[in-house]
């Protein structure tokens, strides 16, 4: 009696919406590709701090003053008078850091499967759009507790734009509203970061996830699953999203959730850089921090600017960092998609590109040296050749056959192609074989059931 109660009323409301369709179009009919692997988790994780973000925002938004005076008052009478204001604020704070370590990762998939690659431009594009509304969202909501690093931290990069010639020093006057950071700064900055920037980021978000369901997913393999299907017009490779990706998402929601509240409950500043200890002072403006340095999520980029003795220099290439990312469908000449059948260099070269991106992160917590200095220049050579000689190196590959099927989604090291993977086996194989190995086996047992004891004992305290 109910389900038809049900159905009537989803046939009633199906005539004036078209709800279900939307279902099947967008979950239940929605063929994506079989062998979707660990990396895959992190676009729905995405949207899951973007909903925690927004509600979070919107409680912390209600007690929040926006006025020089006040708004470090406010935000010490959030964490200290409101009830649960300390727990919105750390998931606030600690959900823009979750944010970043998120995209980032989901960019690298990117860069792992050719996930950039024609027909999915439009959704490299929307996606790197996004990235940069982030950074502006991140950047403006970072001025808004009113601490001494927010403070001078947004004097020192509202200032770079007054390098750009002839319109810099009115630009900057203009994003600033005064001749320092002051009052009116703030009210714009919270208008932007409470209104505009979460519009246009929400719209942005639907025409990724558009672009996406109109072209299909990538998949580890590069492989179009849209070209083998089945006499009932289904991709001989695909499952429906729901209910197979949505059970496995989550379960990466719930693994993602258990790691965000331990870092909430116990370690909320991030060891100081989720919220560094300078920014719970009050902002002064006669008293300038000993180091000033950015949040971490923008040190890859802080460092290309400080990389570059001019400023305007610096600022042409910390702008120009983010903009050959937008040109990375065009710049990459390779006819094969996924890491797994490209050839060994570009494996050699997008790990010398992770490692130069961590170089610069971590150099760009650092004060100014001379040694800092040029390490920020090497690995800012590095950063800017990975893409600037790809469409030389990518269109001179050695790329090992495309399979027409999908193959695993994590391939097993047995069939992995290649000289690399032949000698990394045999290696492998040898120390199995050892003495060493043996007796590690069992310290390493030992030390997992030490690790959890140990782990049981804190918790029960």
């Amino acid at each position: 009696m109910w389900s038809e109660r049900a159905s009537a009323f989803m046939a009633w409301v199906d005539e004036r919406l078209p709800v279900s369709k939307f279902w099947n179009d967008h979950a239940a009919k929605y063929y994506a590709p079989k062998n979707f692997n660990f990396f895959y988790f992190f676009g729905s994780l995405a949207l899951l701090v973007l909903i925690n973000q927004l509600v979070t925002g919107i409680f912390l938004a209600m007690a929040y003053k926006p006025d020089a005076t006040l708004a470090f008052d406010s935000v010490e009478m959030i964490m200290r008078d409101i009830s649960w204001g300390w727990l919105l604020r750390y998931m606030h704070s600690t959900g823009a850091s979750a944010f970043f370590i998120v995209i980032y990762l989901h960019m690298f998939r990117a860069l792992l499967y050719g996930s950039y690659k024609k027909p999915r431009e439009l959704i490299w594009l929307f996606g790197m759009v996004i990235f940069v509304l982030l950074m502006a969202e991140a950047f403006m909501g970072y001025l808004l507790p009113w601490g001494q690093m927010s403070y001078w931290g947004a004097q020192v990069i509202i200032s770079l734009f007054g390098a750009i010639p002839v319109i810099g020093e009115d630009l900057a006057l203009w994003i600033r509203g005064d001749y320092v950071v002051a009052d009116a700064t703030l009210n714009r900055f919270f208008a932007l970061h409470v209104v505009a920037i979460p519009i246009m980021l929400l719209a942005l978000v639907v025409f990724h996830l558009a672009a996406l369901h109109t072209t299909g997913s990538n998949n580890p393999d590069g492989v179009e699953i849209k070209k083998l299907k089945g006499m009932d017009d289904v991709p001989l490779d695909g499952i429906p999203f729901h209910p197979y990706y949505t059970v496995k998402d989550l379960f990466g929601a719930g693994v993602f959730i258990i790691l965000f509240v331990l870092v909430v409950f116990y370690m909320p500043e991030g060891g100081g850089f989720f919220l560094e200890g300078p920014n719970f002072e009050p902002a002064d403006p006669l008293k300038t921090p000993e180091h000033i340095a950015p949040v971490w999520y923008f040190t890859p980029f802080y460092s290309i600017l400080r990389a570059v003795p001019s400023k305007f220099g610096g600022v042409i290439a910390m702008g120009a960092s983010i903009v050959v990312l937008f040109l990375l469908p065009w710049l990459d000449r390779c006819p094969v998609r996924s890491i797994r059948y490209r050839s060994p260099v570009y494996g050699i070269l997008l790990g010398l590109f992770v490692l130069a991106f961590f170089g610069l992160g971590v150099l760009g917590t650092k004060p100014v040296s001379p040694l800092n200095t040029i390490l920020a220049r090497i690995f800012s050579m590095m950063y800017f050749g990975f893409f600037l000689l790809m469409p030389w190196y990518s269109a001179r590959e050695r790329t090992f056959p495309v399979p027409m099927r999908l193959g695993e989604a994590v391939v097993p090291l047995a069939k992995r192609p290649g000289r690399h993977w032949e000698l990394i086996r045999q290696g492998l194989g040898a120390i199995q074989h050892s003495a060493i190995y043996q007796s590690m086996i069992v310290r390493v047992v030992l030390g997992f059931i030490v690790f959890f004891v140990l782990l049981d004992f804190l918790f029960y305290f």
